[in-house]
């Protein structure tokens, strides 16, 4: 398959089905967490697919490509993160953190094996 969109990238249809599943997760937070944990974990987890879109569309220029790689890697870090809070704060069992941890990790695989191989997605320039 000729990939000729972001939304051809499998990392990116992975992120956009995650940034959905953090939003379902994060359904029965409390209301206290509205603003503070639920509002983090839903923008850090749709920043990941954001940043590959972005990625995508700025890979002409192979360090601006790794760079909007990188900040995807950073903001599936901090969606880990907050995964981890809420399993602490109760909000998660560890079934759920665990499977959402393993979702990033895959996610997180597959952006670093990009950023090490930028060739495979920019063009030559020239």
């Amino acid at each position: 398959m000729q990939i000729r969109s972001h939304r051809d990238l499998i990392v990116w249809t992975k992120a956009m089905d995650l940034a959905f599943t953090v939003f379902q997760a994060t359904e029965n937070f409390p209301a206290s967490e509205r603003f503070s944990l639920s509002d983090q974990i839903r923008r850090s987890s749709r920043s990941v697919p954001a940043n590959i879109s972005e990625a995508w569309r700025k890979r002409r220029y192979v360090a601006a490509f790794i760079a909007k790689l990188s900040d995807a890697e950073a903001e599936a870090a901090e969606t880990q993160t907050h995964v981890e809070i809420a399993r602490r704060c109760g909000y998660f069992d560890d079934t759920t953190a665990g499977a959402l941890d393993q979702a990033y990790e895959e996610i997180l695989s597959i952006l670093v094996t990009m950023a090490k191989n930028p060739q495979k997605w920019c063009p030559p320039s020239g």
